[in-house]
């Protein structure tokens, strides 16, 4: 192996690694990451693009910053990493600012601002009927974590068996094993177990 560089992979559509296979007046470079082979040039480096990120936890927000290639198409619902100060945070793309108006997507340099909300760890909301009452609870959970439907759980303390789920999209799951991700849930309802 000659030397590792960041160049453009057409496969992986963002810019990898790469290993130079063969220089030359056309040189060509092997991704790292998928293992396409292609001609390689320094005009194919991409310098990062600085895109600022408005992170939503909860009631508070801070502004952060996402790196992206430039060229990079960005969507509503796409997961990045932001660097706020020293720390790091996954992030999920609820909308994007571009010409001083919200749009679906854009690509990284026509980007004015992502807004965004943290989904490492979020607040599951949960409301427990108990006969004629209900009880509201909140915990931090894993985003990543899974509920099911009919699935007996312990929050705060509380131990209830869910009957729906509430989905951030509008829908809602009823059917008997139906499975969401706690950074995709809105609320959860259930009953005492």
């Amino acid at each position: 192996m000659e030397e590792d560089d960041v160049f453009y992979c057409p496969v992986c559509s963002v810019s990898t690694d790469h290993e130079i296979v063969s220089r030359g007046r056309n040189p060509v470079g092997r991704c790292l990451d998928c293992g396409d082979v292609h001609a390689v040039a320094p005009g194919d480096r991409r310098k990062p693009v600085h895109v600022r990120a408005i992170v939503s936890e909860g009631a508070k927000s801070q502004v952060c910053t996402i790196e992206m290639d430039v060229g990079e198409v960005c969507r509503v619902g796409d997961a990045f990493v932001a660097a706020c100060g020293d720390e790091y945070t996954g992030v999920e793309v609820t909308s994007i600012e571009s010409g001083g108006v919200r749009v679906r997507q854009a690509t990284a340099g026509e980007i004015s601002a992502l807004w965004t909300r943290k989904v490492e760890e979020v607040e599951l909301r949960v409301a427990i009927h108990m006969g004629g009452t209900t009880m509201p609870l909140r915990a931090m959970v894993q985003g990543e974590d899974l509920f099911s439907v009919r699935g007996v759980y312990t929050l705060g303390g509380r131990r209830f068996r869910i009957s729906r789920i509430k989905i951030r999209d509008g829908g809602v799951l009823r059917i008997p094993g139906q499975k969401a991700e706690a950074k995709r849930i809105r609320r959860v309802f259930g009953y005492p177990a």
